[in-house]
């Protein structure tokens, strides 16, 4: 038990540095490179400036990348992979809106996207052991 419990807390340890990684590039882009394209996914509905927004969004992401590869205590572990998850909603306004950007220049291709974000969401939550951080502090109450 105690090397397959070890092997698992290895494995999310491996997951939230990945994504930790992960959000630091993409922050990255948001104030760099990619801000034009970052900026066509703001739908036109938002009442904020689309550029403001990237910005914003960018440094949250650093933000949330840099926490996820520093904080290895729980409860604060959870609750910056809880708030990552939170922070994946993305890619919806880019296909109910049509919007070309990132490559994905057809619905089939904002779709296959778009199927990823429970994936993200899982994979913040799992390798930071949210759920059962949660799962704990909710027995505590009861």
């Amino acid at each position: 038990m105690a090397a397959n419990s070890t092997t698992r807390r290895a494995l999310g340890a491996i997951g939230q540095l990945a994504l930790g990684a992960a959000l630091l590039t993409t922050g990255t882009g948001h104030l760099t490179t990619q801000r034009q394209e970052f900026q066509a996914q703001v739908p036109s509905w938002f009442p904020a400036d689309p550029d403001l927004v990237v910005v914003v969004s960018g440094v949250v992401e650093l933000a949330l990348g840099a926490a996820l590869l520093v904080t290895w205590k729980q409860p604060a572990r959870a609750v910056v992979g809880g708030t990552a998850a939170a922070f994946f909603p993305g890619n919806i306004a880019q296909y109910t809106g049509h919007v070309d950007a990132f490559g994905l220049d057809t619905d089939t291709k904002r779709a296959i996207r778009l199927v990823f974000q429970p994936v993200l969401v899982a994979w913040a939550l799992v390798s930071t052991d949210a759920v059962r951080v949660l799962r704990e502090k909710r027995a505590q109450v009861s």
